[in-house]
Parts: structure tokens; sequence; C-alpha cells
């Protein structure tokens, strides 16, 4: 995906100047994208593209078997999902956090929303940060 992005960079401010392209910059990160500013959009595309990271991150958690190390956290957690997230599918994906890793956690699973919760539905996940955080 990285790659493919890297292919539209320079193309990012027109991908983003329509509904059409907004739509399918961000249909793997959100259900709801008509509010996403074309700015915005075209920010995330450039930003993935140039995020030299990325592969890091992805080759060792592929080769390590990454597991998370629970018992580290010691602040309480809030994990928001969305219920139509297309990269880590509800609930399946959330099993290992939700009864192997974080069991303790607060839940919250926002119906109809996609992987980034803070794209989809900014206002309600900014409150759902705030109201835990305060």
């Amino acid at each position: 995906m990285q790659e493919q992005l890297r292919q539209s960079a320079s193309f990012a401010d027109a991908i983003a100047a329509t509904p059409e392209g907004r739509r399918r910059a961000t249909a793997l990160l959100t259900v709801n994208f008509e509010h996403i500013p074309a700015e915005l959009a075209a920010h995330l595309i450039v930003g993935v593209a140039n995020c030299e990271a990325a592969p890091v991150f992805i080759d060792y958690a592929v080769s390590t078997g990454w597991t998370l190390d629970a018992e580290r956290i010691t602040c309480p957690v809030r994990i928001v999902w969305g219920t139509e997230d297309r990269l880590l599918p509800w609930p399946s994906a959330a099993e290992r956090f939700r009864h192997e890793w974080l069991p303790n956690a607060d839940w919250v699973e926002l119906e109809g929303v996609g992987h980034a919760p803070q794209l989809d539905v900014p206002l309600e996940t900014s409150e759902l940060i705030a109201g835990f955080a305060g």
C-alpha cells in the first residue's frame, strides 16, 4: 500500500480535490469521509508515502511475532474500536487485545466507524479521549 501511495503522492492534491478522490484515499480508514478537508486527505497520502519507519515496523512485527507487554502498562487504558474497521476487523482483530492483553481496559465500540475514529467521527473521538483522560 505504501508503494502505491508513493507513486500517487505527487498527485495528492488532485486526488483529494474531489469527493471521489477523498473517498478512495480514506476508504481503508473511514466510513464517514465527507467532512474530511481536501488538505487533510492530501496530507495523509503524502504522510503515508513518506513514512520511512513503516517498513521497519512492519518487518519487526512480522519477523519477531511481536506481542504486547501489558504488564508494563501502569495507567488506565481506553480502547476505541470502530465496528466497520477494514484494517483490523471487529471483533476478530480485537480478541487478543480484549481478552489476552488488555482485559481490564475500558472498551468503546463505535458503530459504523472505521479504523481511524479520529478522522471518521472527530468530535465524538475527542470527547471520548478528553472524558477518559480528564
